[in-house]
């Protein structure tokens, strides 16, 4: 079967990014073949700040040797200074991420793989931006839940980036229901794993002690995972969540639905965070992220950790390959 061809978009082209994606390049892969979708004068600018090699090869060429990368150009409005972010080059950092995208509707790429971006410079560029996330689920038109992984546990969040003040009021059953169902789907499509555990966090604390300390949970959680039970998804549920995550109770999940960010999203991060991974499930194509920032002071200076990018790669690599069988 052929290697799977994956989008790898550097994301900010003033931080890490750039760097992160030309010591990816200095491997040769087994797993998958890259296509940077970037400008060539930035790439070649990391390069150099590494004093690694990086020969820039048409988009349809094959890499063979430490530090051949193949490249569609998406050049930016002015010059870039690392660790310095220009709104001016804010249209190139989204062209690149909709490219990729639209690359990988049509079947160019099998994938994507993204750099972090800076959503403040977007916005300060005259962009309306909330995330990556968002803007690739408005561009394919679906509903997506967002999914958090390493070598340890797989937490995906049945909400994101709301107040808590908020998160009460957002989990109702249409939002559970859809949400395990993309994720449960994610589980068998991009991961292969015919029959999915999933463990479901309550909301309150002790999932809500039979509602002594809320009744989210027998009002509304247990009701949607006793329906989709009937369904055929193994959930389990709804659980504590400061008992879910121990060892012994991880090894009998295959991922964990938290209810906000903050609830599961730490102990992800402890457990692993440099290699730790952001995918969006529920697009028509695998999507993996690296898990941290632009990292703005560390730019252009070769200080960078590449595992998360790395790990995006593997990562992304496997669930394109999985998608290819079927």
């Amino acid at each position: 079967m052929a290697l799977p061809r994956l989008a790898l978009v550097p994301g900010e082209p003033a931080g890490i990014g750039p760097e992160l994606c030309v010591r990816v390049a200095q491997a040769p892969r087994t797993d998958c073949s890259l296509v940077a979708l970037a400008d060539p004068e930035v790439l070649a600018a990391a390069a150099a700040a590494l004093g690694l090699p990086l020969n820039l090869l048409p988009a349809d060429a094959v890499a063979r040797q430490p530090g051949d990368l193949p490249l569609h150009p998406v050049r930016n409005a002015v010059a870039v200074q690392f660790g310095r972010p220009d709104p001016r080059n804010a249209r190139a950092v989204v062209d690149a991420l909709l490219g990729a995208a639209e690359g990988c509707v049509r079947g160019v790429y099998q994938g994507m793989v993204t750099g972090p971006v800076q959503k403040s410079t977007i916005n300060e560029g005259g962009i309306a931006y909330t995330g990556t996330t968002e803007l690739l689920a408005g561009h394919a038109g679906r509903e997506v839940v967002m999914m958090l992984a390493n070598d340890i546990v797989r937490v995906a969040l049945a909400t994101t980036h709301l107040p808590l003040r908020k998160v009460a009021d957002a989990i109702d059953a249409p939002l559970l229901r859809q949400v395990l169902g993309i994720l449960h789907s994610a589980m068998r499509e991009d991961f292969g794993i015919a029959d999915p555990v999933v463990a479901v966090l309550g909301l309150n604390p002790h999932a809500g002690e039979d509602g002594h300390l809320g009744r989210e949970e027998l009002d509304v959680v247990i009701p949607v995972l006793e329906a989709l039970r009937a369904e055929g998804m193994h959930l389990v549920g709804p659980l504590p969540a400061d008992t879910a995550f121990l060892p012994g109770r991880l090894r009998g999940f295959d991922a964990v639905l938290a209810m906000y960010h903050d609830q599961g999203l730490p102990v992800l991060k402890y457990s692993g965070f440099e290699r730790a991974v952001n995918l969006t499930l529920g697009l028509p194509y695998p999507r993996v992220a690296v898990d941290h920032g632009t990292a703005l002071d560390l730019a252009g200076k070769g200080l960078a950790d590449p595992s998360s990018l790395e790990a995006a790669v593997t990562t992304c690599a496997r669930m394109a390959a999985q998608r290819m069988q079927r």
